[in-house]
């Protein structure tokens, strides 16, 4: 399989919230995107860029405790955090599939944690500290190419 990959700099939670948003202008119902990387890495701040890129207004925050939180703008967002999900059966509970019914953009922050429930044709944006500056990140950006 192969793999279109581009890798960007930021150098603020801003650039990487602007990232998001200019991303976001790409972005149609039925895409899936998983976020990886460390705490404090800046996933939700692209999060929250990728939201205000679908018109979405009101406040974004990381459904940590809820495992999800579902926004409306000019496509619908559904937002996943599963951080502290044990095991993919707990969120085929909550309807996992009916989330990925190709209707909204679903991210899903630690993606990584469930490789196997996620569509063939996911997004994955890998964030890292860049250590050469304060609040530098380099983020990776792959798509699968020839599905």
């Amino acid at each position: 399989m192969q793999f279109d990959s581009k890798i960007y700099k930021t150098f603020s939670e801003e650039e990487t919230y602007e990232l998001g948003r200019n991303f976001s202008k790409n972005l149609k119902p039925g895409d899936t995107i998983s976020l990886e990387g460390d705490l404090g890495t800046g996933k939700t701040a692209l999060t929250k860029g990728i939201a205000a890129g679908l018109d979405i207004s009101e406040p974004i925050t990381s459904p940590t405790f809820t495992l999800v939180n579902t926004y409306e703008g000019r496509v619908t967002l559904h937002h996943f955090d599963v951080y502290r999900t044990e095991d993919a059966e707990e969120l085929l509970a909550i309807g996992w599939d009916e989330y990925l019914d190709g209707e909204a953009v679903t991210i899903v922050e630690w993606g990584d944690r469930i490789p196997e429930l996620l569509p063939d044709d996911t997004i994955y944006i890998r964030l890292e500290r860049d250590d050469t500056m304060p609040d530098g990140r380099t983020i990776a950006i792959e798509r699968r190419v020839g599905l």
